[in-house]
């Protein structure tokens, strides 16, 4: 058992069984046993574990008993810390009486506890310390000073490696529980995960509501003003994100959720139509297919140490925590039972990743996110993110018999048709977009470049497959590679109707800031910092330039488009990095 204070050593297991058992009042034999069985979780016996009020005399169990009872810090005392939360305006309004999200607390914690013997409570019981956590009804961001909904807090002091929750994996929502709850007939084996788990949130907030066994989970999800990602967003607001990329992920992502509900649910042969009674038409509309894609975009998590593999999980209560793009801890899961007994069971596990002060909020990391992706997914973007980008539109398109017929005074690369066939086996298109960091650009845009922008000169009669893209061909083939990334720079910062400048001016105008609402204000900031990284990119491009004296480099290029434009007779359509990122998501998006 390990408390505020440091790790205690148990005492010795012999003196401690018999009291354990008569503590527990259960037999040895059943004291052993796996602590679930196989019998469906709602008729699983309960584990109804005794509150320790003092220990008398003195040794060994007294002293483990006392710190158990210790373990909950200043706050052991039941309702302080809650108390506390209130004080502190954490609990929202009216300090929590009568708040129909506190009520939607105590619910989901009721819950966990009794369907899944969840442990969560403020107490330390026999074995178990107090649970070191405690939700927050409102959270605030440092910088931002924008709401972020609920999460969770430090309700003691919390070391790093500590055990933070355990959820049995029996209560998420996965496509295994979609297709019980739904029918295997309906949704059939090899169905999207997104798309199955769409479905049965939609049946138990929708359809069964209360009579839902997951009522208390639903009643504290959002509703989608209160996440607000990108997709969901009307044409007033997204305007104010004009020039950023983020805006053609938003509306390929709108199209592939309705293309999607139209295959899957609408016309003669979804499932509506040959499954009424249990997709009913009031409820499975596409306004309930946006919330429920806003809660698995912005909640559900990929658990990857399962024993089928990976799997994507709505997991109540961990999908409370925040993310943070510095945090280190990441939710998965693992067999459930102790070190030595393992019931076969599994569920979903996190520990700290660093210490957390008393009413410290707690955070998870989403994973290594720009701040379009959390935009676009989440609703949310982060003043302060290391893996932020912005993408770069490169768009070369060889000069081929046909495009220099097709555009006057174009003349033919005679290694057009080459570049092609290495673009093809190497799996490239000729528009691609690539991430532009601000400290860095990626290795395989200067790889792309560097071969477009390869000459006759340049090969000395060797093929092109046997360079080494990744390193510098030749100063004048280097000069035209960072040139091309400058132009394609200067063009995406040319497409925001205003500069960063006009930006700041708003966000700095405090009066008038507020009065634009919570999406306007976040697309104002995230444009803002889209630009300070483009400027920045360009600065230490032209620097670079400078530094390796390439900026007198006149020789003849097999020069292309660099500008984002489709020359005439170029057919091939471009998809952005951060389509290709929800490809890997496992939703296609293939919407072009």
């Amino acid at each position: 058992m390990v408390s505020a204070m440091g790790k205690i050593s148990r005492p010795n297991a012999g003196i401690m069984l018999p009291l354990m058992l008569q503590a527990m009042s259960l037999p040895a034999a059943f004291a052993f046993s796996p602590r679930h069985t196989q019998q469906p979780l709602a008729q699983r016996p309960r584990i109804h574990r005794p509150t320790l009020y003092m220990a008398g005399g003195e040794g060994g169990e007294a002293e483990w008993v006392k710190a158990l009872l210790d373990a909950g810090g200043d706050n052991a005392q039941p309702g302080k810390f809650e108390e506390e939360m209130k004080m502190k305006g954490l609990l929202g309004p009216n300090r929590g009486k009568g708040n129909p999200k506190l009520n939607a607390n105590s619910r989901l914690i009721s819950w966990l506890e009794t369907e899944g013997d969840v442990y969560l409570s403020e107490a330390s019981s026999w074995g178990e310390a107090p649970h070191p956590m405690a939700i927050s009804t409102e959270t605030v961001d440092e910088i931002t000073n924008e709401s972020s909904g609920r999460g969770l807090l430090a309700r003691r002091s919390v070391n790093d490696g500590d055990e933070l929750l355990k959820i049995p994996l029996d209560l998420c929502i996965t496509r295994k529980s979609a297709r019980r709850a739904l029918g295997k007939d309906a949704l059939q084996d090899g169905i999207n995960e997104y798309l199955a788990m769409a479905c049965q949130l939609i049946r138990e907030k929708y359809v069964l509501e209360e009579e839902s066994f997951y009522a208390p989970y639903m009643g504290v999800l959002p509703e989608v003003e209160e996440v607000n990602p990108t997709f969901t967003w009307p044409d007033e607001d997204l305007v104010f994100l004009e020039g950023s990329p983020v805006v053609a992920a938003t509306r390929s992502l709108q199209m592939k959720l309705k293309r999607e509900y139209d295959d899957l649910l609408g016309g003669d042969d979804g499932l509506i139509a040959k499954y009424p009674d249990r997709f009913p038409v009031e409820h499975y509309t596409y306004e309930n297919w946006v919330w429920a894609f806003t809660m698995l975009f912005s909640r559900a998590i990929r658990l990857r140490n399962l024993r089928v593999g990976e799997r994507l999980a709505m997991v109540p209560y961990a999908d409370l925590i925040n993310h943070s793009a510095f945090s280190q801890a990441f939710i998965d899961a693992r067999e459930s039972g102790d070190w030595l007994f393992k019931d076969g069971d599994e569920e979903v596990i996190l520990y700290a990743d660093r210490g957390y002060r008393q009413m410290e909020q707690v955070y998870i990391s989403y994973g290594q996110k720009s701040n379009a992706e959390l935009l676009l997914l989440y609703g949310f973007a982060l003043e302060r993110n290391p893996y932020n980008s912005v993408d770069v539109t490169v768009s070369i398109s060889p000069r081929t018999k046909e495009v220099a017929a097709a555009n006057e005074g174009v003349e033919e690369d005679p290694l057009a048709q080459l570049k092609i066939d290495f673009l093809s086996a190497v799996g490239r298109d000729q528009t691609v977009d690539f991430p532009c960091y601000a400290d860095r650009y990626p290795v395989e845009m200067l790889e792309y470049l560097r071969l477009m922008m390869m000459t006759p000169e340049d090969t000395r009669g060797k093929p092109l497959d046997e360079f080494d893209y990744s390193r510098t061909i030749s100063p004048a083939n280097e000069a035209a590679v960072l040139q091309s990334v400058v132009a394609a720079v200067k063009y995406q910062l040319g497409l925001f109707p205003n500069s960063e400048e006009d930006d700041a001016a708003i966000i700095k105008d405090k009066g008038m800031f507020r009065l634009l609402s919570y999406n306007q204000r976040m697309a104002v900031r995230h444009r803002r910092n889209e630009k300070r990284l483009l400027k920045r990119t360009l600065a230490a491009l032209e620097k670079q330039i400078r530094n390796k004296g390439l900026e007198g480099e006149e020789l003849a290029r097999a020069e292309g488009s660099t500008l984002g434009k489709v020359l005439k007779g170029e057919t091939r359509k471009q998809r952005t990095a951060l389509e290709d990122k929800l490809e890997k998501m496992g939703l296609p998006v293939d919407l072009r």
